[in-house]
């Protein structure tokens, strides 16, 4: 159910340079995007007029989250990590993605798709994730990869195309999603990868985690756009400790299947 995975292993896309050519019986988005004619365009994964309103800090018309943690949100079995609290669903694997010494992220998944999530400090003024995005888009096209603003269940994501072989032009793309959400001093990112990007039904369950999701800002000061800490679950710390307390324990005592010094005397 829970594990932690080096950066080097993660399944987040993330652009690269290099773009082969276009393949065949694609469709045109009105920007001049292509997109492949059997997988979902932005404007047909989730039409503009399926999601209106405000409702909640999210503004999704699905639920009324993320949460912050100092609101009344609806009480599930959430991990607890820190600054996020994630919701734990049969079927679906918690990992964190660990980049040297520091946990960078959270990841859920399920089958073979993958949802992100980072939470990060923001200004009171909120509207950091109108900057973030037009960044990654901007990072996006400068690598050969392909994006486009669009209607989602929390508001505007950016859907792309990606490389999936970092420095090769030649390499496919693969479609992502990022998902973005203003809260109280905090803005919690999304990325998903995998089928549920282009797929809406496959996607769903994922939506549903980012929809549960507890924001913990904490009231110390952090600089906008400061990762806010991920940490171990408490009782995974602890064992962590414990097994360790136990190596130091051991190593105090002569293994008796070891071979100790010799001493070679020499005539």
């Amino acid at each position: 159910m829970f594990r932690r995975r080096r950066q080097a292993d993660e399944n987040e896309p993330i652009p690269e340079s290099g773009m082969g050519e276009a393949p065949t019986g694609e469709d045109e988005d009105e920007d001049g995007l292509a997109w492949p004619a059997d997988e979902a365009g932005p404007d047909d994964l989730y039409p503009a007029d399926q999601y209106s309103g405000d409702q909640g800090t999210g503004s999704p018309a699905t639920a009324a989250g993320p949460w912050d943690s100092g609101e009344r949100y609806p009480e599930l079995q959430r991990v607890e990590l820190g600054s996020l609290l994630i919701p734990v669903n049969p079927g679906q694997e918690v990992q964190l993605n660990v980049a040297g010494e520091q946990i960078v992220a959270a990841s859920v998944t399920a089958g073979e798709s993958v949802l992100q999530v980072q939470a990060f400090a923001a200004p009171k003024s909120g509207g950091l994730w109108d900057d973030v995005r037009g960044e990654i888009a901007e990072e996006i096209g400068s690598v050969g990869g392909e994006s486009h603003e669009a209607h989602g269940p929390f508001g505007t994501e950016l859907q792309a195309r990606v490389s999936t072989e970092p420095g090769n032009p030649g390499s496919d793309l693969q479609p992502a999603r990022y998902l973005g959400v203003d809260g109280p001093r905090w803005l919690l990112r999304g990325t998903i990868s995998g089928q549920a990007a282009s797929r809406a039904e496959l996607a769903a369950p994922l939506e549903e985690v980012f929809a549960g999701i507890v924001v913990v800002r904490g009231d110390h000061p952090a600089p906008p756009r400061d990762l806010l800490e991920i940490q171990l679950p408490a009782e995974m710390q602890q064992a962590i400790e414990a097994e360790m307390a136990q190596a130091a324990e051991r190593s105090q005592y002569p293994n008796p299947f070891e071979r100790g010094p010799e001493i070679t005397e020499t005539r």
